[in-house]
């Protein structure tokens, strides 16, 4: 079989240890860091014409595809080497959890999608959607005044977005689409979405 052009640099071999070279495993759509593992040029050259992560186990002195018993394989999805030339980062589509305990990853992390400041407003959100004192909490409050007026607000910071889309003061712009992506959130939570699901959503719509 003939090795796929990844479009990377091979690895200084002479600057490794034990001829190693670390190669991190990065879910290729979360951006989660899944394991670390090592090979050697062998293993590389066989992950490169199978288009599955092929380690070099140091613990059994062999090639080791992971996934070889499991079947949670990695399948490659691009390799990158770092400027100095002595470690990967290999981005994967994986089957299945990665780590020999069961779990996502070697850190007893979930693989989920982090959506960066969003993820933090969205569980802030849920938060203060259950606090104890409605009047002090927006949130809260309108969460209390039912799902009718949540998605009325929405429909009202819909119209806001578009009036300023259609005028040139940018600053009112961003102002109002900050505020629609806010209520936003807040309504999906009250019809008992995330944004994970809307992720999930548009994934399935992609071609």
């Amino acid at each position: 079989m003939n090795k796929k052009n990844w479009g990377f640099s091979i690895p200084n071999w002479e600057k490794m240890t034990n001829g190693l070279v670390p190669a991190v495993i990065q879910d290729a759509r979360t951006k989660n860091v899944l394991m670390l593992g090592y090979m050697n040029q062998e293993s590389l050259e066989k992950t490169q014409e199978t288009g599955k992560v092929t380690f070099f186990s140091r613990s059994k002195q062999r090639l080791w595809t992971k996934g070889e018993e499991s079947g949670n394989f990695l399948n490659v999805v691009s390799i990158k080497n770092d400027c100095d030339q002595d470690s990967l980062l290999i981005s994967v589509d994986p089957v299945g959890p990665v780590c020999h305990t069961g779990s996502d990853t070697c850190w007893a992390e979930k693989n989920e999608s982090q959506f960066g400041y969003f993820s933090e407003l969205e569980n802030t959100i849920k938060l203060r959607r259950n606090a104890a004192d409605g009047e002090k909490s927006y949130v809260a409050s309108l969460f209390n005044k039912g799902i009718n007026k949540i998605a009325q607000k929405v429909g009202e910071e819909a119209v806001e977005t578009v009036i300023e889309a259609m005028d040139d003061n940018d600053e009112l712009f961003l102002y109002e689409s900050g505020d629609l992506l806010f209520h936003y959130m807040i309504l999906l939570q009250a019809k008992g979405f995330t944004l994970k699901d809307i992720e999930s959503e548009l994934i399935k719509r992609k071609k």
